[in-house]
């Protein structure tokens, strides 16, 4: 029995179906929770068995994770929440507690690099994400935590000002070289640690994608697939902030993402090198093709 958490979200879902596909052939089980079975297809909600509520409660866990082999964990955005230990560790603490409880044997968290480096203490979502892995980490299951850089699919949030003004924005140095990963790639990974659970302890399973691109190579790659010219514009951290208040974020999560970027800018996604192992294999002209030249066409 393997349990996924946030099913319908961007890495959940597609996590979902690609278990939909190979589990019962191994003879796996699925279990969703779900605050609202609803948002879930007819023909989904008919082959997995559904557990409806928030995976930070401690009555919903406990009946989720009752008879589970494995668990997928991603603790959901809450944009309006009153700190980031409350939004991470506090929202996991049931279930660590559950696992415990139920003997689950295997976790697969979704987490970020950054770990090792010398901003790791001061990288706002990051440092509040590595505390979580801390904590299902102590409660004796064997974890693994995905640790990504910045989402490829981020930028679907910016189409209208890529499709209108040929502009994208971003908080770091233009030339400044980074990873970054497309989600359907993090999806493939959990899945195939929840399908072979060979693996014991803990550690972190980093997902570089292919290759390091700047904001400018980003942008010359999205005007040769788009056909029309784009460009990047940084932004201020204080222009960044602005805009995150702008859209009701809590205070705290809003200098959560501040830190964050200004981490990044630090070299919070450097510390981890690429090798057969950790890359992924989408590359940003492939996500571009599948994904940002679709939606800025539609």
């Amino acid at each position: 029995m393997i349990v996924i958490t946030a099913p319908t979200g961007r890495i959940g879902s597609r996590l979902l179906y690609i278990l939909l596909d190979e589990a019962p052939a191994r003879g796996e089980e699925l279990r969703v929770i779900v605050r609202d079975p609803g948002k879930l297809p007819d023909a989904v909600r008919a082959r997995v068995d559904v557990v409806t509520g928030s995976h930070g409660d401690a009555e919903v866990v406990d009946r989720a994770f009752s008879g589970a082999d494995a668990v997928f964990w991603l603790a959901p955005p809450s944009p309006r929440t009153p700190s980031l230990e409350a939004a991470y560790s506090g929202f996991t603490l049931p279930a660590a507690k559950a696992f415990t409880a139920h003997g689950v044997g295997h976790v697969v968290g979704v987490s970020a690099l950054g770990r090792g480096t010398t901003v790791a203490d001061r990288a706002g979502q990051v440092t509040a994400s590595l505390a979580m892995d801390d904590l299902i980490a102590h409660t004796g299951v064997a974890y693994r935590a995905l640790a990504n850089p910045t989402f490829m699919d981020n930028l679907l949030r910016q189409v209208t000002s890529i499709r209108d003004d040929g502009v994208f924005t971003d908080t770091v140095a233009a030339d400044r070289k980074a990873p970054a990963v497309a989600v359907s790639d993090i999806a493939a990974t959990a899945a195939g640690l929840l399908l072979d659970r060979s693996w014991t302890g803990t550690g972190e399973v980093p997902v570089l994608g292919p290759e390091d691109l700047s904001a400018n190579d980003m942008a010359r790659i999205m005007s040769d697939v788009l056909g029309r010219p784009v460009r990047y514009e940084r932004i201020t951290l204080d222009g960044f902030r602005a805009a995150l208040a702008g859209h009701g974020m809590s205070d705290a999560r809003v200098q959560g993402y501040v830190d964050m970027m200004r981490a990044k800018d630090e070299g919070l996604d450097d510390g981890v090198r690429r090798t057969p192992q950790t890359a992924s294999p989408t590359t940003f002209r492939e996500w571009c093709e599948e994904h940002l030249k679709p939606a800025v066409q539609a």
